[in-house]
């Protein structure tokens, strides 16, 4: 689609109007009487160039409009009474453009120069009455070529407009909807989240005033509160910056490994692999199936240890989670909340995501995740 602004490279269509109207130039100029002299084969010549000048318009609408004038006057001045067809959609392709005002300069000159030309070769030498008539013709054609060159690149700068409010307003009321997801999770979790962690903290607190021994569950407890209320803290600093800075990534998952570790489970890290440059999707991703896994581990595997595996590799990171818990081998997964959303944050990075009971016992989690930032 041919959308008449410059710097685009010339289509098939650009070359089929340039060619289509050199041909019909070119037929005109054949159906007059001409000699076959070497000022007749100038005259093909420019209607020729003029017609497939007509290629570049949207590239370079300017030049074409000074080339297809000097066209025009020139096979004028050759003795070829052809209407310049090749400089009406010049005039057109550089009106769109934007360039009105060298429109306006080129056409008074390419007016003056008609006439004058004609007078050189011969043509139209009727009368007065016949120049004016003329001469009106084409101001009339021109005037034509501008305004309709004008109509469209308004109705563009008014698509273009409207293009551009409809994103800011897409974009805004995102902005509003975050707002409001973060208004609704601060709400209804901060302040839960908030008296788990307190009551944690005093239980642990007394128990330690009273020289007893904390329970290790307790303990878990504590600290997942304040993991939880940091997270939570995060996630809305997120939604209401949009983003901008990701909370946690693969520098994060060492603190995951250990934060397992205080709830009694033997868990181990292991990195292979050289890091490369690897997007922030792909880092929060990754930190939330690691995440997302030791906490189901935690929850319902009643495993005794758990492996944590990156492997960076040239195109891609693998973050495979295993245990020793109680998974039956061949058994399907139940697809629960964690589960579903790990799939789709693979999937939304286009990646693959394989969760199932090993055969050895216990359950494996194994995702790769594409590090290649193009899109």
């Amino acid at each position: 689609m041919s959308t008449g602004r410059p710097g685009f490279p010339a289509t098939a269509g650009d070359w089929a109007i340039a060619v289509g109207v050199a041909a019909a130039l070119l037929v005109t100029g054949l159906s007059g009487r001409h000699s076959g002299t070497y000022l007749d084969l100038l005259g093909y010549a420019l209607l020729a160039s003029g017609g497939l000048a007509l290629a570049a318009r949207r590239r370079a609408p300017v030049p074409v409009l000074a080339v297809t004038g000097l066209c025009a006057a020139g096979h004028q001045a050759a003795g070829f009474d052809v209407p310049a067809v090749a400089y009406l959609f010049a005039v057109y392709a550089a009106v769109r453009a934007g360039h009105r005002a060298v429109t306006v300069a080129a056409s008074v000159i390419v007016l003056a120069l008609l006439p004058l030309a004609a007078m050189a070769s011969g043509l139209h030498d009727t009368g007065e009455a016949f120049a004016q008539a003329r001469g009106a013709l084409e101001l009339a054609w021109l005037i034509a070529a501008g305004a309709a060159g004008e109509a469209l690149r308004q109705a563009e700068r008014r698509a273009d407009e409207a293009e551009r409010t409809r994103e800011e307003t897409a974009r805004r009321r995102a902005d509003e909807e975050r707002l409001h997801i973060a208004r609704e999770l601060h709400d209804s979790l901060t302040h839960q989240i908030s008296i788990i962690k307190v009551q944690a903290e005093v239980a642990v607190h007394v128990a330690r005033k009273r020289g007893e021994q904390v329970p290790e569950a307790l303990l878990a407890i504590r600290e997942a509160g304040r993991e939880a209320a940091r997270e939570l803290r995060a996630t809305l600093e997120v939604l209401r910056e949009d983003g901008k800075s990701p909370p946690h990534g693969l520098d994060h998952v060492p603190q995951l490994v250990e934060r397992a570790r205080t709830t009694g489970l033997d868990a181990k890290l292991t990195i292979e692999g050289r890091r490369p440059d690897v997007p922030d999707a792909v880092e929060r991703t990754a930190y939330r199936i690691v995440q997302e896994s030791l906490t189901n581990v935690a929850r319902h595997a009643a495993a005794a240890t758990a492996s944590v595996r990156i492997d960076y590799r040239p195109d891609v990171l693998v973050i495979q989670v295993d245990d020793d818990g109680r998974a039956t081998p061949g058994a399907a997964p139940v697809p629960g909340v964690g589960l579903l959303g790990m799939r789709e944050r693979v999937a939304a990075l286009g990646g693959s995501l394989r969760a199932a009971p090993r055969s050895e016992g216990g359950f494996s989690v194994q995702a790769e995740l594409p590090v290649d930032r193009t899109p």
